[in-house]
């Protein structure tokens, strides 16, 4: 198997066209297609499926795709740390956010990259928890925010903030607590609009609940930010999330958030980088630059519900 041969399969997919695919790499289609189909012969598989419309991948051409990819980033990050400055870092920079935290950390952090780092090109990827930690596994991503359930021994970590689970409703809602505070056994029992198991709030929530001795009440799945969101204004039920993915109408007044007590629900929010795959100059630039963002966010109040690890 040749390098190029990867680079040409990814090409063909991404553009989904042989035709396409040959015009950008500035190869002739008949050896694109003898490369691709020399490819499919050493792997044993069909990796496309052809028609007149295009190229469509086939679930095995899905799973070479991730595994190309992962492999043509890490050969350019290994050429970027080979030729870029350890005082001027420059190069491309993924970084992975969940749902629930780039409301907080995206707009400041690209903003401060920008001004500090010029020369970075910072690739900011939102995605579910569970998908961010395969995509660090694979290379895919030179960096990720997690929380609590890191998978042990894959990963560097840095401690950001510990963030506050807080109960949030629609104001005026008759799910509302009469008080400034509630108990967790209260905020389960209420019909809550959750995302799937595969994001980091309701893995952790159901291990608090465990935790207690508590079941969880009636639960609308929804893993679409936007969409929960409507959902609360719809009066449809109550979540348990950190506040800054939904502080704008928490600040405007249409919804209200109340603290969870006995016991609080809280989260550890880590910045991960993959064990075996190291890091170029720029991605441990923004890697810094991400934990100088959140000081800064915390300090100023700017990350409500966030308090600093130390």
């Amino acid at each position: 198997m040749e390098f190029r041969q990867l680079r040409y399969f990814v090409a063909i997919v991404d553009h989904g066209s042989l035709s396409r695919a040959a015009l950008v790499l500035h190869v002739a289609q008949p050896a694109l297609t003898q490369q691709l189909r020399q490819l499919e012969e050493e792997l044993g598989a069909q990796l496309l499926h052809r028609s007149a419309q295009g190229v469509v991948s086939t679930e095995a051409g899905n799973i070479f795709y991730e595994h190309a990819q992962a492999i043509l980033k890490q050969v350019a990050d290994a050429r970027a740390a080979v030729v870029q400055s350890t005082t001027r870092p420059s190069g491309s920079v993924s970084l992975g956010l969940p749902h629930s935290i780039s409301g907080a950390l995206a707009l400041p952090l690209l903003t401060a990259s920008r001004a500090r780092y010029p020369e970075i090109t910072l690739q900011l990827t939102e995605e579910i928890t569970g998908s961010l930690t395969e995509q660090l596994k694979s290379g895919r991503l030179n960096l990720a925010v997690l929380f609590d359930e890191i998978p042990a021994g894959h990963f560097h970590t840095t401690p950001l903030v510990e963030e506050d689970l807080m109960f949030i409703c629609r104001t005026g809602s008759g799910l509302a607590p009469p008080g400034a505070a509630l108990t967790l056994s209260r905020a389960l029992a209420s019909t809550l609009i959750l995302p799937a198991r595969q994001h980091g709030v309701r893995p952790l929530l159901e291990q608090a609940a465990q935790a207690a001795g508590l079941m969880l009440g009636p639960i609308l799945e929804i893993n679409s930010l936007a969409i929960l969101r409507s959902a609360l204004l719809a009066d449809l039920g109550a979540t348990l999330l950190p506040v800054a993915p939904l502080l704008a109408d928490i600040e405007r007044g249409a919804m209200t958030a109340w603290k969870v007590a006995e016991p609080a629900v809280t989260r550890q929010v880590t910045l991960c980088a993959s064990r075996n795959i190291p890091l170029t100059n720029a991605s441990a630039a923004i890697a810094k630059l991400v934990r100088e963002v959140t000081e800064d966010l915390c300090a100023r109040g700017a990350w409500p519900g966030a308090r600093l690890t130390v």
